[in-house]
């Protein structure tokens, strides 16, 4: 890590609902709304933009828990707003409180806990070697 990462940074990040966020594309015929798997990886991406400044150069997170609640419904076209915030560090665990809104309400809400990890390079080699065993 290039700095101190701390509770109580923030970070916001937008997106509109598009055709392939919605339920239906995620496998549930007609469901015409942004789904829960698309809100989870808008977290997760929120999340991950936030503490990458503090990241070494080779350095990356990943995610490890994701406890959220899907709130409300929100059709296509909607721009959806994330935001998080760092509650705890403990080394290089970094949980976050997170939560999204489509401009009428709230929609989302959780918490989202992420790994810091050094090196990207040694990661890789770790997983080709898991593949080349399966």
């Amino acid at each position: 890590m290039t700095a101190t990462l701390a509770p109580g940074l923030k970070h916001q990040i937008l997106l509109t609902v598009e055709k392939h966020h919605t339920a239906d594309a995620y496998g549930n015929p007609g469901v015409e709304v942004f789904a829960t798997p698309a809100l989870i990886t808008l977290f997760e991406n929120v999340c991950g933009e936030c503490i990458r400044p503090f990241l070494s150069e080779n350095g990356f997170s990943v995610g490890t828990r994701v406890d959220i609640r899907h709130l409300g419904a929100t059709p296509l076209g909607f721009e959806v707003s994330a935001q998080c915030e760092v509650i705890e560090v403990d080394r290089r665990r970094v949980v976050f409180r997170v939560e999204a809104h489509d401009g009428v309400e709230k929609i989302g809400e959780g918490t989202h806990e992420r790994f810091i990890m050094d090196n990207l390079d040694l990661f890789l080699q770790k997983t080709r070697e898991k593949f080349q065993q399966g």
